[in-house]
């Protein structure tokens, strides 16, 4: 799974390789990916090192190695990734209910991709139409999502850990304005106030159920909650 960003700079570093036989400067990697600064291209090489894209060779100028091709079935024919190497797993709510029961997409769901919007971490103060920026983005494989729009979130905390869900998961979400008892939505608390929580109507009230006992349930009227979409899945990084 990689953001829009880091799948842009690795197709761009093994053009380059495939062209001259050396990597391109960070100077011309900046400027191939429209960034401001190099430290932008630093992270981003660092990121694709951890998932087993890129090897880095520190002592030798220009001198990225392209270990693997994500979503097209090409490998390059290289020594194997380090441990570090990124490794997904994938929860549909569907299938299992959010109980925790993680298992790896198969190789023909990871073929049949769809690049979806990845706007940041679930934090307090941001409603979702404020962080929409479509700057990264990430593949996600077809049958996890259906019908609908669907947008990504980082979580942020451990208010959901005994539904599965840990702090730095990436929640898929479909974007809708209802959902059932029982079902976890991202709810849009005050106009304010973004969360991700259990959703439970009681009559004209709506609780907000977390899934850590530390966490107390909130209450409001309904009037006083939007609904902006409800999880589908989970990524999470290893």
């Amino acid at each position: 799974m990689l953001t829009r960003k880091q799948h842009q700079l690795l197709l761009y570093i093994d053009d380059h390789l495939r062209r001259t036989g050396y990597s391109p400067s960070f100077d011309e990697m900046k400027d191939a990916l429209e960034l401001r600064s190099k430290s932008g291209i630093h992270r981003l090489i660092s990121a694709l090192e951890e998932r087993g894209f890129l090897r880095r060779h520190h002592h030798r100028a220009r001198a990225l190695e392209v270990l693997r091709l994500p979503h097209m079935g090409i490998d390059v024919p290289v020594a194997a990734p380090s441990a570090s190497a990124f490794v997904p797993t994938v929860l549909s709510q569907d299938q299992a209910e959010l109980e925790g029961t993680f298992s790896e997409p198969t190789a023909a769901n990871d073929r049949q991709t769809v690049s979806i919007p990845l706007y940041g971490r679930i934090a307090a103060g941001l409603p979702i139409e404020a962080m929409q920026d479509d700057s990264d983005r990430i593949e996600v494989p077809v049958s996890l999502l259906g019908t609908g729009e669907h947008y990504a979130l980082t979580v942020s905390g451990d208010s959901m850990i005994e539904a599965g869900i840990l702090d730095g998961d990436i929640a898929i979400i479909r974007r809708r304005e209802t959902a059932d008892n029982g079902q976890i939505i991202v709810a849009l608390i005050d106009e304010q106030e973004v969360t991700l929580k259990k959703l439970r109507r009681r009559g004209s009230m709506i609780a907000l159920e977390a899934a850590n006992r530390e966490y107390e349930t909130r209450i409001f009227p309904a009037e006083r909650v939007h609904i902006q979409g409800r999880l589908v899945a989970l990524f999470r990084q290893y």
